[in-house]
């Protein structure tokens, strides 16, 4: 901290009498940020009223790779503990054009499945029909939810999920869905350059294994938390019974 002084004197009638003034400017440096740590571990904090669940691309059509991945129950809990608490709970849902005229036109060397492209190679798919791309039953949405239909990986590239959480005072984004490499992973980075804080909820991952264990392991434990569904359960238990006291 450093101390600007400033002097001044008037004389008001009497040459004589003079009057000193002392203003004081004080300029303080930002204060470091400081981490918790409980049992030498970052101390797990969610609190409900600043926390939103955001469940990625759990529709119809992801049906096969997410019942793979073992994700259906662990993603119903997590959604039941969040109603629980009233956490706000929002459907990010791949949004196309029938035709594809909106789709993404990069050029890469594998499709989604890394399968060359090539003679004998797959073909450019068209979007699934609108009639498997709405979330899953185990999953479906309530009054009160939000819809967040998306046209690229992230889920907050040019959609109302930014907006719908900062109306709230939302600081805190848990994380489930898939594919864990693309989706999750674009919106996670997402989330970080808008400095919320993420949560990434393993047993809720889909998409392909390799990718889901490297990614949990290797990628999102440096920007993020990585937690369980029954970690985050107990963190929100945990909070209940601190706010009760």
């Amino acid at each position: 901290m450093s101390l600007w002084s400033y002097h001044s004197t008037a004389s008001l009638g009497n040459p004589s009498a003079k009057i000193s003034r002392r203003v004081t400017r004080r300029w303080h440096r930002p204060r470091p940020f400081r981490r918790r740590r409980l049992g030498g571990l970052m101390e797990d904090a969610l609190d409900p009223t600043r926390t939103a669940l955001v469940v990625f691309d759990m529709l119809e059509c992801y049906r096969p790779r997410v019942e793979a991945a073992g994700a259906v129950e662990p993603i119903r809990r997590l959604i039941a503990a969040c109603r629980e608490y009233d956490i706000p709970i929002c459907y990010a849902r791949a949004d196309h054009r029938l035709d594809g005229a909106d789709a993404n036109r990069t050029v890469t060397d594998t499709d989604e499945a890394f399968r060359p492209w090539g003679p004998d190679g797959p073909e450019f798919r068209f979007p699934h029909p609108p009639e498997t791309r709405v979330v899953m039953s185990e999953f479906a949405p309530q009054a009160g939810d939000y819809d967040i239909p998306k046209h690229r990986w992230s889920a907050f590239h040019q959609t109302s999920l930014d907006l719908s959480l900062r109306s709230r005072g939302i600081d805190t984004v848990l994380l489930v869905g898939g594919s864990t490499h693309v989706g999750i992973a674009s919106t996670a980075y997402a989330a970080r350059d808008r400095d919320y804080q993420v949560v990434i909820v393993r047993d809720g991952l889909t998409g392909y294994e390799p990718q889901r264990s490297f990614f949990a392991d290797q990628v999102f434990p440096r920007m993020c938390r990585v937690r369980t569904v029954d970690q985050v359960a107990a963190v929100l238990a945990g909070h209940r019974s601190t706010a009760a006291r």
